[in-house]
């Protein structure tokens, strides 16, 4: 075994190229939250009503999601770096149009084109630095990646209520340009030219047509089963389940499918994917349901609320880079299961909460979960990679990226119908402002160990993979394109 390997430091070529990435990432993980906060600007502007204007989200969000594997397969035919780099300038083009739509239309319209971009940067960035690093640099590139997207996610509502207030609206995506421009150049000059690992693969279209039918109406079904259309909701959910049915059998039968089903027996692959997806549901539930905790039951102002979040994002930050660097030297089984561990502390924690908690407690609590979190992400993303063929590492970067908006959507459903269960069929019936913050906070604990449940189903998942050690120690890993 080589530990040198895994400590040797990066070249700074190849820093170039992880920020390249990392900004893409850093990108996607701002626009993910600097929207919401000028969603009220923008329907008081086009004088439309709020579930008109959450079609902004929407849209970008379905085909975003839709179109990830689509991305990475199309990365493996014409070559990451095409792929990679025409995303990144079509989402920056994208963000201009956005910025200049005259109409909510035309806003939505700007908005799908740059989720088609956001996609393909979304989609290849774990494989490119597959492709292009070490493998012995593997988990301290895609620490760094999940650096700059948490930080992208943290600082979206910071900047977007600023630029809101003190510009307008259209800046929020008008911020895009000069990152987009900048990385797109950059890109140009330090990403190598390889030739694509699959040249004479062809895209399965039915298989994006099925896969964007049943992730779209998966999204839009858990969005609506918890309102006052609960039973459309579950129509549409029953839909979902038919078209991932019928995209498992075209995927089963297609000569080059968009997931390769027989990777799936292997336990390692598997486990760490549905990992990717645990601890994100866990991760989005805690965010969605926090800001509800601390504005109904300790009755704190929306803006400090957003303030006490960020420890959330704050702890993955700190220690994302941390655990990649651990992990190429001692490998990803142990990071990972200390990752779930933290996360299972700190959401047992969160669940003690009550209406008279400190304010300090609630922010150190939700630092432990981003820091458990950082600390297994990172890992977790380098297992999925490194227990990848060559020729499937395309796809295993969109899988990941899928699984990880996956369990954001599940997490915020689950969660929620969770918290409703908990404090039972008056919070459906009275406003909840009006119930005492004991009955609030009761739904919020059990909540948190809903989450705390999906930590631990993790750590038991992560004891029946092997421990492999550093990916780096082997001679037989093989860098594509090297």
């Amino acid at each position: 075994m080589n530990e040198t390997s895994g400590s040797k430091a990066m070249s700074s070529h190849d820093l170039l190229i992880v920020l390249v990435v990392a900004l893409g990432s850093f990108m996607a993980g701002l626009d993910a939250t600097i929207v919401n906060i000028a969603l009220p600007t923008i329907a008081k502007v086009f004088f439309v009503s709020t579930v008109a204007v959450s079609w902004v989200l929407n849209a970008y969000l379905i085909v975003l999601v839709s179109l990830l594997l689509a991305a990475s397969r199309l990365g493996d035919m014409k070559g990451y770096r095409a792929i990679f780099l025409g995303g990144f300038a079509l989402f920056t083009v994208g963000s201009a149009l956005c910025g200049f739509s005259p109409t909510l239309d035309s806003l939505i319209v700007s908005r799908v084109i740059q989720a088609v971009g956001g996609a393909s940067i979304a989609a290849l960035g774990a494989v490119m630095v597959t492709a292009y690093l070490p493998a012995s640099q593997r988990g301290s590139a895609l620490g760094i990646i999940a650096m700059f997207t948490m930080l992208g996610a943290a600082l979206g509502p910071v900047f977007g209520g600023f630029l809101t207030s003190v510009l307008s609206w259209q800046y929020i995506f008008f911020v895009n340009l000069p990152v987009g421009i900048c990385a797109v150049l950059l890109g140009i000059r330090v990403i190598p030219r390889r030739d694509p690992v699959a040249p004479s693969a062809r895209l399965d279209l039915p298989g994006v047509f099925l896969v964007a039918v049943a992730l779209a109406t998966l999204i839009f079904g858990l969005t609506t089963v918890q309102s006052v259309n609960a039973g459309i909701g579950m129509g549409v959910l029953m839909v979902s389940v038919i078209f991932w049915f019928l995209f498992y059998l075209q995927e089963r039968r297609s000569k080059t499918p968009l997931i390769v089903w027989d990777l799936f027996r292997n336990r390692a692959y598997t486990i760490s994917n549905l990992n990717v997806m645990l601890i994100q549901m866990a991760m989005a539930g805690v965010m969605v349901i926090m800001p509800f905790y601390l504005e109904l039951v300790q009755h704190i102002p929306t803006d400090n609320a957003g303030m006490i979040l960020l420890a959330l994002p704050v702890g993955m930050i700190v220690t994302a880079p941390i655990a990649g660097k651990i992990s190429d030297v001692i490998g990803t089984k142990k990071p990972i299961i200390t990752g779930f561990i933290i996360c299972s502390f700190a959401l047992a924690l969160l669940s003690t909460l009550s209406a008279h908690s400190s304010i300090g407690h609630v922010g150190i609590y939700l630092f432990l979960l981003g820091a458990g979190t950082g600390i297994a992400f990172s890992p977790l993303n380098s297992a999925v990679m490194g227990e990848s063929p060559q020729s499937e590492r395309g796809m295993s970067s969109g899988l990941i990226k899928m699984m990880t908006n996956l369990g954001s959507s599940l997490g915020v459903a689950f969660v929620m119908l969770v918290a409703t269960a908990a404090a039972g069929p008056k919070l459906a019936m009275i406003s909840a402002h009006t119930l005492p913050s004991v009955d609030l906070a009761g739904a919020f604990d059990a909540a948190f160990l809903f989450c705390m449940v999906l930590e631990i189903i993790g750590i038991v998942l992560m004891v029946a993979v092997k421990d492999k050690g550093p990916v780096g120690s082997g001679d037989s890993e093989v860098v594509i394109g090297f």
